[in-house]
């Protein structure tokens, strides 16, 4: 799939193509803006890559022993495996591999269309605040966010950022509508807007809108913002289940 522009390059271009300027100082100035804008783009995602890898890496080493124990707990919990590797959409519509600890039975798949009628959230997202499919360790490492810590494996690979919308299913995917898409139009994070302004308290709508205003506004300075947030959120467990 051919990569696709931001909202705000891709406002540029279409001024730039549809207008026609009589002046060349005009047209001069517009290149000049436009090559500007392309260079800051590039800028600021080399920037936000190293921070990304620079923060994983760290992350880490610091959560190996949180990790470490989480896979004996898990293990001594039930049976199954400890990692869950489900397929997520990530940027421009691909799909990849996303890494969880598990804290599901590992019939949670087939239970859940027995459940759908239960579902408390809107849109195509599907949440339950006492999810009979959670685990005893799950509702711990959930409520902690615990197991989404080897999402940052998937931020060393690329495949994800520490700050973006949430990667979505391919089925949840298939049933939004136009603006729903413009979330895809961001490498996907493990934490967001969404992440520090409720988390599941946040309908679906506002959820988007979230996603929407953080691409319109990403930079290195927001990402900052938005990781500070995190760990109050975190540890105070707001909206989490």
């Amino acid at each position: 799939m051919e990569q696709q522009l931001d909202p705000k390059t891709l406002r540029m271009l279409e001024k730039f193509a549809n207008r026609r300027f009589q002046s060349t100082r005009a047209n001069q100035r517009l290149r000049f803006v436009m090559s500007w804008w392309v260079i800051r783009n590039k800028i600021v995602g080399n920037l936000k890559r190293a921070l990304d890898i620079t923060v994983s890496l760290v992350a880490i080493a610091l959560s190996s022993p949180i990790m470490l124990l989480t896979i004996i707990a898990i293990k001594l919990d039930s049976p199954g495996p400890v990692l869950f590797r489900q397929t997520r959409v990530g940027k421009d519509g691909e799909h990849f591999p996303c890494y969880k600890f598990r804290s599901m039975y590992i019939d949670a798949e087939q239970r859940k269309a027995e459940l759908m009628a239960k579902n408390e959230a809107d849109g195509p997202v599907f949440k339950m605040k006492h999810d009979p499919r959670i685990t005893k360790v799950g509702r711990i490492i959930r409520k902690l966010s615990i197991d989404e810590l080897p999402q940052l494996f998937n931020v060393l690979k690329g495949e994800m950022s520490l700050v973006g919308p949430r990667p979505a299913l391919p089925s949840e995917v298939a049933k939004y509508n136009y603006d729903q898409i413009g979330r895809l139009h961001a490498i996907p994070g493990i934490t967001g807007l969404q992440q520090v302004s409720g988390r599941s308290n946040v309908d679906f709508k506002r959820w988007v809108e979230l996603d929407l205003q953080y691409i319109s506004e990403q930079s290195i300075w927001k990402d900052l913002e938005i990781l500070i947030k995190t760990i109050p959120a975190v540890l105070f467990s707001k909206g989490a289940y």
